[in-house]
């Protein structure tokens, strides 16, 4: 399953990614935020598997092997584009805010603002079609939860 995805998200133009796979892609996101900083912080993962169960309806058990997942594709993805990719064409363009503000509240879940992080979240909101206001307002929702 992980060579096949790893092959579409390695692709010069990866096709659309049925349901599950995006499902991990954007687990794997969230994963490479939390790592963006250096430190893979226990709350940071907490967060991770809180997204995915309230995301995708998962208990703690699923949303962690979801998690585990996950780690292993974004160790292996070649880039975040490809990631972002992905989700745009499986995202629609109003509920991606919602995927900013859920990687946000991983970025944020360790009490500390990153540069690394700050970064990666203005690239990926951007790569998303969503400007620097969207971006901010959803990281403000996202410390207010």
């Amino acid at each position: 399953m992980f060579d096949a995805l790893l092959r579409l998200l390695s692709a010069p133009a990866p096709a659309r990614l049925p349901q599950p796979d995006a499902d991990l892609a954007l687990a794997a996101l969230l994963v490479r935020v939390a790592r963006s900083d250096g430190d893979y912080a226990a709350a940071e993962i907490a967060r991770i598997d809180k997204v995915l169960a309230k995301r995708h309806g998962l208990d703690a058990t699923e949303a962690a092997s979801l998690r585990a997942q996950a780690e292993a594709l974004e160790a292996e993805a070649p880039d975040t584009v490809r990631f972002t990719r992905a989700l745009k064409e499986g995202v629609a363009l109003e509920d991606r805010a919602d995927v900013v503000e859920a990687l946000w509240s991983v970025a944020l879940a360790d009490k500390t603002r990153d540069d690394a992080e700050d970064q990666l979240l203005r690239l990926v909101a951007n790569l998303l079609g969503l400007s620097d206001k969207d971006s901010a307002l959803a990281r403000q929702r996202a410390a207010k939860a």
